[in-house]
């Protein structure tokens, strides 16, 4: 008889929930706004995450009083020991399972790229974060806390130096760049200082700031020499990652991979995606580089059926999700998830 599990990933701006069976059938896949602790607190995850297991429980028709085998929960935020920790307490507490595994997001997306054993994923989307397994159960990771821990690189650390090396090329303090007029005319402003004018006053919400990491790619593209710099500086963070990651776990001499996950590298710019491909294979010869092509929501569930001996129905899961996109929780639950 199928048991049933449901499996979770939250990021910083969404979560997803999907409960399903050892069968490998998807029977609920919810979505709603982030749950990461970092963002809303441990009570605020808690409350997020229980109003999607709600929402999933009620698209499946599951009874209140049905039994669920196992919850799966990565999020965004979990990078700590002491954090881990207090996230798998609090979620073991609600009692949404029998069994509960908790840890990083970034664990879901290296499961969802690859079943390799030896395998390391970096992730590159607002921010950027690595981890990585062996085949004796070892992980590698980082602290993950920002600028703090030195953590650069994502689209929103790209988009911000792209705005200050506009602004410095356009008054002379740095060099000539095809970035400044291009900020300013994403922005329909005549220059780069009237711009930062705009966003010192509010004209222009910070929130906006961010547009700017497509539009670097774009310069960067046409062969502008400052925004191919920035782009180069991208990829050579995000090898380093990759290659303490792997050297921390000895794979650097074997066959592994690594999985390049988050909407930067997912978005395949030839520029930097080449970089990275021909610094990985430089490091390591023997490494299988893929883009993540699935949601990060399918590693977590892969996660659970592991967990659960069932890794038979990973084809038949990863064939479900491919036809089976995310509801957004409606109503209240979606207020609450948001």
């Amino acid at each position: 008889m199928s048991a049933r599990y449901l499996a979770i990933d939250g990021g910083n701006s969404k979560t997803d929930v999907l409960l399903g069976d050892t069968s490998g059938e998807v029977l609920a896949l919810v979505r709603g706004g982030t749950s990461s602790p970092h963002n809303v607190g441990l009570t605020g995850t808690v409350e997020v995450l229980g109003a999607l297991i709600a929402a999933a429980r009620a698209q499946a028709g599951l009874p209140p009083d049905e039994p669920i085998e196992a919850v799966a929960v990565y999020l965004a935020g979990a990078d700590l020991p002491i954090e881990v920790a207090r996230l798998h307490e609090a979620v073991a507490a609600r009692g949404w399972a029998r069994r509960t595994q908790v840890d990083n997001d970034c664990f879901a997306l290296l499961r969802a790229g690859t079943s390799m054993p030896d395998a390391v994923t970096v992730v590159c989307g607002a921010g950027t974060n690595a981890v990585g397994r062996a085949a004796d159960g070892c992980t590698a990771r980082f602290v993950a806390l920002g600028p703090i821990s030195g953590d650069w690189g994502g689209g929103h650390d790209l988009a911000e130096q792209a705005l200050r090396d506009a602004a410095r090329g356009e008054d002379g303090r740095g060099r000539p760049t095809a970035l400044s007029a291009a900020v300013a005319a994403h922005f329909d402003l005549p220059t780069v200082e009237a711009v930062s004018l705009a966003l010192h006053f509010g004209d222009l919400p910070m929130e906006r700031i961010p547009e700017l990491a497509p539009l670097l790619f774009a310069v960067a593209a046409q062969g502008d020499e400052v925004a191919s710099a920035l782009v180069t500086r991208q990829a050579e963070e995000i090898l380093a990652q990759y290659r303490v990651a792997a050297t921390r776990l000895d794979l650097l001499a074997t066959r592994h991979a690594l999985v390049l996950g988050g909407g930067v590298l997912q978005a395949r710019h030839p520029q930097l995606h080449d970089q990275i491909v021909a610094g990985a294979r430089a490091l390591a010869p023997s490494v299988d580089v893929t883009v993540l092509s699935t949601p990060p929501v399918a590693g977590a569930a892969l996660l659970a059926l592991d967990t659960l001996g069932a890794t038979a129905a990973e084809r038949s899961l990863r064939t479900a999700l491919e036809r089976c996109p995310p509801s957004p929780a409606a109503g209240r639950l979606a207020r609450i998830a948001d």
